[in-house]
């Protein structure tokens, strides 16, 4: 008899252990946190590049038949944020040859860019205005929709590997403009 008793005192044990593991689990309703809930998108410290765009590694992309500008980016500055964000330095050329540099931030996720500063006299300066803006896709100089279309994003998700996005934005594979090419009107090969 001492051998059942001990068998159910067992069985009692591990349930309690059992029930008492549940408990800890708790309800998701009740402790606030439902596994299926969307993230909050929490962004990273993002810090102002230290250097002009690299003229040797700026590589021009095709935008629009309808723009006139010039599109490049610094392909050294692009960095692929754990926070969801590829940020990188654009450098937008007038059809008189002026240039302005920019630093700005896609995400993916949420198609979404923000320009984080420009480069006035060889520095960076923050924008103080800066916020998360809406892709736009249906304007001629729809140049953060081409990048994120054509090598930061795949669908609605990061792009992770930087040699795929180097790879995306060659000249000759690029897709984010209506064909392949680049901003200076040459064809791909």
């Amino acid at each position: 008899m001492s051998a059942t008793l001990h068998k159910i005192s067992a069985y009692a044990f591990s349930i309690s252990i059992g029930v008492g593991l549940i408990s800890c689990t708790g309800d998701p309703l009740q402790s606030g946190l439902d596994p299926f809930a969307p993230s909050v998108f929490k962004e990273g410290t993002t810090k102002m590049p230290l250097n002009p765009p690299n003229q040797s590694t700026l590589l021009p992309f095709y935008v629009t038949q309808n723009t006139v500008f010039k599109f490049a980016v610094d392909t050294n500055s692009i960095l692929i944020g754990q926070d969801g964000v590829t940020r990188y330095i654009i450098v937008i050329t007038n059809p008189n040859g002026g240039k302005q540099a920019q630093y700005e931030g896609i995400r993916c996720d949420s198609f979404q860019w923000r320009l984080y500063g420009n480069l006035e006299n060889n520095t960076w300066r923050e924008n103080p205005l800066s916020t998360w803006r809406e892709i736009q896709t249906q304007v001629p100089n729809r140049y953060q929709a081409a990048l994120a279309q054509g090598a930061l994003c795949t669908l609605n998700s990061q792009e992770k590997s930087l040699n795929t996005i180097l790879k995306s934005l060659d000249p000759n594979t690029f897709i984010g403009g209506t064909r392949p090419t680049n901003s200076f009107g040459i064809m791909g090969n």
